[in-house]
């Protein structure tokens, strides 16, 4: 079994279609999108909060970007 959040990113990839496609939707380039998947770069928090809302929720910006988990209960 994998990286968990490797098979998180291939599955968010698999959400869009395609890496290219990824990268259009969440406003990053293609390369980065294939560093997550790869397993040798991470989503940053302001990318993982594009996701989040890119996917209507289906994929947490917190799962994506695990350093946002310490802010997920806080409220304003």
């Amino acid at each position: 079994m994998g990286n968990p959040q490797v098979q998180l990113y291939q599955t968010l990839v698999t959400h869009f279609g395609s890496q290219e496609n990824t990268a259009t939707a969440l406003l990053v380039k293609q390369p980065a999108v294939s560093g997550w998947v790869c397993g040798t770069k991470k989503m940053s928090a302001q990318t993982a909060l594009r996701a989040e809302r890119a996917t209507q929720g289906a994929f947490k910006a917190s799962d994506l970007c695990p350093a946002l988990k310490e802010f997920q209960n806080l409220s304003a």
